[in-house]
């Protein structure tokens, strides 16, 4: 079996509403969508939502670099997993995001021939139920409680909560939410690198009494010397995020005990492989992790779930960012239940695929 087509998709869907982080505010999920094909007819689907202020990447970058990509692929059997991901990673350094939608598309197409869904595929196991947490964006006191409230009148489980600002200012902020859902539902928070060590430490010494799971990236990432002196002064549990793109970040974060749990996500990891080895080096140490993403469809999603399934130590879930798009051209994939509790195909391979229709129009390029 040869790879003997290859796709590239650009896609844009409006958000609901801005979805804001420390890093800045969005009002566009935007997306790489690779259809790679075969000279056996099988057809992988894979996709990227990149986020430039963490993997420096865009729509338009990813474009350029996937056709490389493509070139290098062209001829290739999709079956040599490594082989094509040490390719690509030979021809061009970094491009995580990008990387990571072939690499989708390559599992889909492995798993398709074995016969396989992608969950058990990579050697995973459908003994736990997924659900998602739902996401309050950085905004006022005011809108945050009041939307951490609409997420529990939803039926959802846990509430995450963006911050990063001065520390003051989020300490009124999840108060607030308190003040509107009460003190039951578990938070997770996420500063997406906007506190310094010294801001983090008082910040979460004050919010110990509020019932949150852990926080995600306190720090700036470049910072992570200093987040062992903040896991060892914080009373909440500190998770890895930007600090863990791949296997060496998780290596040197374990080494240097710096966080509580990991955070991994396809489009920083370039896709599975890497993902697997950090599950790997993660499940030696028993250290817990979660699985989430970006702005990506539930396609992207959809990959996300299937290597969700594949450690017990995979213990949380983020993958509402799907719910916040105004349109789904997805085709089978992930479903959503009560409380976001998340469904996973048990379809060979990826179990996802686009609606052709809706990429009628879209830039397209075909490499072949």
């Amino acid at each position: 079996m040869q790879i003997d087509q290859i796709e590239l998709y650009q896609s844009r869907i409006k958000l609901r509403e801005p979805f804001i982080i420390s890093l800045g505010p969005l009002e566009w999920a935007e997306h790489i969508v690779v259809i790679i094909r075969t000279t056996d007819g099988l057809k992988g689907y894979g996709e990227c939502s990149p986020f430039m202020t963490i993997n420096g990447e865009t729509v338009d970058t990813c474009y350029v670099v996937g056709q490389l990509l493509a070139k290098v692929l062209l001829g290739k059997d999709p079956l040599r997993l490594e082989e094509c991901a040490l390719l690509m990673d030979k021809l061009i350094w970094g491009n995580s995001s990008i990387k990571s939608a072939f690499s989708i598309a390559l599992y889909d197409i492995a798993a398709q021939e074995a016969g396989l869904p992608l969950w058990a595929f990579l050697g995973g196991k459908k003994d736990k139920t997924l659900f998602t947490d739902y996401t309050v964006s950085l905004s006022s006191t005011k809108k945050m409680a009041a939307d951490a409230l609409w997420i529990k009148e939803q039926g959802y489980g846990v509430v995450k909560v963006k911050l990063g600002g001065r520390g003051e200012e989020d300490i009124e902020r999840i108060c607030a939410i308190r003040d509107a859902i009460g003190n039951e539902l578990p938070l997770r928070i996420d500063a997406n690198q906007g506190w310094s060590a010294e801001t983090a430490i008082a910040t979460l010494k004050a919010l110990a009494p509020c019932n949150i799971q852990h926080c995600e990236e306190p720090i700036p990432r470049w910072d992570f010397m200093n987040l062992p002196t903040v896991r060892a002064q914080s009373p909440v549990p500190i998770m890895a995020d930007e600090s863990c793109c791949d296997h060496h970040d998780a290596a040197r974060l374990i080494q240097l005990q710096a966080c509580d749990s990991l955070n991994i996500k396809l489009g920083k990891s370039s896709g599975f492989l890497n993902a697997q080895k950090i599950v790997a080096l993660a499940d030696e140490k028993e250290t817990p992790m979660q699985v989430g993403g970006f702005l990506e469809s539930r396609l992207g999603f959809t990959a996300s779930a299937h290597l969700a399934l594949s450690s017990k130590n995979i213990i949380h879930f983020d993958f509402d960012t799907p719910l916040m798009q105004t349109e789904d051209p997805v085709v089978g994939g992930i479903s959503y239940g009560r409380g976001g509790e998340v469904q996973v195909p048990d379809t060979p391979g990826l179990g996802a695929g686009i609606d052709e229709e809706f990429l009628k129009g879209k830039p397209c390029i075909t490499i072949k």
